[in-house]
């Protein structure tokens, strides 16, 4: 398991190993013991979405006492993942990132609490599976609009197919983060 440090504090990008022969592959998604020196969380809940192309879902996250981290990763098909940093002494709050997950990289992004969550579908079928340091709580959940002009994230879809919900999220400006 090779694990890879970004320019965001505690956002890590993880590259399983892969055994591949000609009947398929095997890997290991999710070993505590040699990610423990990374990531000291355990994991309560397993989530998995299905959506078609050009989906976007997000910004989505859960604010304090009920704030997630995550470990997403795509079972099949391909997303461009993205976070914000909502942590105020942070260097790179209101920043983003982004990197493309999909069934053959088969790279993964851990996601500290504290961050905004979307992705944007890049295949026809798209399956993400992702694990929560944090129980599901609604009334914690709460959505930064996907096209915010503050934040500013270049999507390579100029209309994508978003929900009622995601539709109405905040404005970054307007957001009194709680991180």
């Amino acid at each position: 398991m090779n694990i890879i440090t970004t320019p965001f504090l505690d956002l890590l990008i993880i590259e399983p190993t892969v055994f591949k022969d000609d009947r398929g592959y095997f890997l290991e998604s999710y070993h505590k013991k040699k990610l423990a020196a990374f990531i000291k969380i355990d994991f309560v809940q397993d989530n998995e979405s299905c959506s078609g192309k050009n989906v976007l879902r997000g910004l989505h996250f859960q604010t304090p006492p009920y704030a997630q981290a995550k470990l997403i990763r795509v079972i099949s098909g391909a997303v461009l993942d993205v976070v914000v940093d909502l942590r105020k002494n942070s260097k790179t709050y209101g920043k983003y990132f982004k990197i493309e997950l999909n069934q053959d990289n088969k790279k993964q992004l851990f996601i500290p609490a504290g961050f905004a969550h979307g992705f944007l579908t890049l295949a026809k079928k798209t399956i993400i599976n992702y694990k929560c340091s944090e129980f599901y709580h609604k009334k914690s959940e709460v959505s930064l609009i996907w096209n915010d002009k503050t934040i500013n994230i270049n999507w390579p879809v100029k209309k994508p197919i978003v929900s009622k919900k995601d539709k109405m999220g905040l404005n970054f400006k307007d957001f009194n983060s709680p991180f």
